[in-house]
């Protein structure tokens, strides 16, 4: 395996080990907050969802890697649309239909709100969510509009300036709220990502960080623009760094000294397999788990509580109910990322492709 498929095939495990994490997390605290385990679980997350700011992480390094290889604006819509769209309304139409036939009360969505769902941005026209981890998903193609914007207007330098006027904006009204006790504008928040903003500029960061460099050769007639270069990239990796630092800031301002320790923590995660050092990512289980990641995070929550609902109210234990939830979860991520995920994504991809050959040859 090259150095570039290792990284990559890293980080799409450690997209598997936070999508892990989550699903952990919902069917053991989260389940027993709402509904209540007949039993207490053997093992329970209650930190688990902080799988999701790693997966904002992942984003953010994921993101910046695919506009530096981007040469038009709607290469970057096609591969987002064709990696996010048809998954996420396969899961949609299997929840809806799944949630209703097995039954949990207070989750059960009409059709005008499943068709609104259908645009993935409903939460910004108020409608609620068929499951409640779409929420996600909105703060995705909002961080994906806001990158792509601000690499038009100049790459990923302005993207990198786009995230430090973010990170600010975010300080101050930590600190309005904090020291003058001032609730600034929501609006704000929600447009801006404010509450998760650190986290994509941490995944940022790490990619401009690790990303292999360009070199010129060193030969004679070369050798002056190669020491220019490697002071530049000395600079920028100065830049990237205070970057970090001040997303750690912010994360610990925010949320607490632990969180900032955890973000901490996810960093030397990432960037390891980014640098393509975590060899037990490669092991198969965790390869195949990130295959499978993005469809089980889309299945699980409202199928997997409809289910753990019907089997302890049979009389199973929360532990095995758990475990035998986990196994239909993961059999239904399996064959919706292999019967509808990938395939469509490939149609879409090359039907663009010789759309654009097509326009070339006019």
């Amino acid at each position: 395996m090259s150095g570039s498929a290792r990284r990559l095939a890293q980080l799409d495990a450690l997209r598997g080990v936070a999508a892990l994490l989550v699903v952990g997390f919902h069917y053991t605290t989260r389940y027993q907050d709402l509904y209540g385990h007949t039993s207490a679980p053997l093992v329970s997350l209650p930190w688990g969802h902080y799988g999701v700011n790693l997966f904002f992480m992942i984003s953010g390094f994921v993101i910046f890697m695919t506009l530096e290889r981007t040469q038009r604006p709607m290469d970057f819509v096609v591969s987002r649309f064709s990696r996010l769209y048809p998954a996420y309304w396969g899961a949609l139409l299997l929840t809806f239909g799944l949630t209703h036939l097995l039954g949990l009360p207070g989750k059960e969505a009409g059709w005008p709100t499943l068709l609104a769902n259908l645009s993935m941005v409903q939460e910004l026209a108020g409608v609620a969510h068929v499951d409640g981890v779409y929420w996600t998903l909105t703060v995705e193609l909002l961080f994906y509009a806001w990158a792509l914007l601000s690499w038009l207007q100049g790459g990923g330098r302005r993207l990198c300036q786009v995230l430090w006027v973010f990170l600010a904006v975010r300080a101050v009204y930590l600190l309005a709220a904090s020291v003058a006790g001032i609730d600034l504008p929501w609006v704000l928040q929600r447009w801006m990502l404010l509450p998760y903003i650190a986290w994509f500029a941490l995944g940022v960061a790490v990619y401009r960080l690790t990303r292999v460099p360009t070199h010129q050769a060193w030969g004679r007639a070369s050798l002056v623009t190669s020491v220019q270069e490697f002071f530049s990239q000395a600079r920028a990796a100065r830049a990237d760094w205070s970057l970090v630092m001040a997303a750690i800031a912010v994360i610990a301002l925010g949320q607490g000294l632990a969180v900032g320790a955890l973000a901490c923590a996810c960093l030397v995660l990432l960037h390891g397999a980014a640098r393509g050092r975590w060899v037990w990512l490669e092991h198969r289980l965790w390869l195949w788990l990130g295959s499978v990641s993005y469809t089980l995070y889309l299945l699980h929550e409202n199928i997997g509580w409809a289910l753990l609902r019907r089997l302890e109210g049979l009389g199973l234990s929360a532990t095995v109910s758990i475990v035998l939830v986990m196994a239909v979860a993961l059999s239904l991520a399996h064959g919706l990322t292999h019967l509808v995920e990938q395939p469509a994504m490939r149609w879409i991809r090359r039907r663009y492709q010789q759309h654009q050959l097509r326009e070339a040859a006019a």
